[in-house]
């Protein structure tokens, strides 16, 4: 009886990590993020860790194009009222796949096109994108603190509408990260 009781528990554990490690491959992971200054402004230096499941990667195949949004918010603390709002911005990458050229593209917001003759450096430009300017010089207040808030997920709001009321009941279309936090000392 107990070693019976003893053996089934231990196949109900295993099946519950296995379903923790399966969900865990549909998880974006924030490898690094840092803003640094620049002549310009400040700039999001980030890296990503992600793969697309066998239903994603079909999909861009058959010419769905996939768009990923980077989102990051920066608030200043304040004891006498709510945090201020310093900086919220947000930036969309789309990766698609030319038939005719068998090409994949990666387009970041309105720009030009890049091609790619593989998925896997194509995603890599979405892992490591270029430093990005989430806000002007002068928009942090030099010497203080702020918290810095940045998450990134595949968002299904580009998706045509059908596919939309598919993605929501679909937990292969939900591809997203946690959201990182951390603070910044503007210089």
């Amino acid at each position: 009886m107990t070693l019976r009781f003893f053996c089934l528990l231990a196949c109900q554990l295993l099946l519950v990590f296995a379903c923790v490690g399966a969900r865990a491959a549909d998880v974006i992971d924030i490898t690094q993020a840092e803003i640094q200054a620049s002549e310009d402004g400040y700039r999001l230096n980030t890296r990503f860790s992600f793969d697309l499941n066998h239903e994603l990667q079909e999909a861009v195949q058959n010419g769905i194009k996939l768009h990923f949004t980077t989102e990051i918010e920066m608030t200043r603390p304040r004891w006498w009222w709510r945090d201020e709002k310093a900086v919220l911005s947000r930036r969309t990458i789309g990766i698609s796949y030319d038939v005719l050229t068998r090409q994949y593209n990666v387009a970041i917001g309105g720009s030009v096109p890049q091609s790619f003759s593989t998925l896997e450096e194509a995603l890599s430009l979405i892992r490591r994108p270029a430093r990005w300017l989430i806000a002007p010089k002068g928009a942090l207040k030099q010497g203080e603190v702020y918290n810095v808030s940045l998450r990134m997920f595949m968002d299904r709001d580009f998706l045509s509408k059908p596919l939309q009321v598919n993605a929501i009941n679909d937990s292969s279309w939900r591809l997203a990260s946690n959201r990182k936090t951390f603070t910044y000392r503007a210089e």
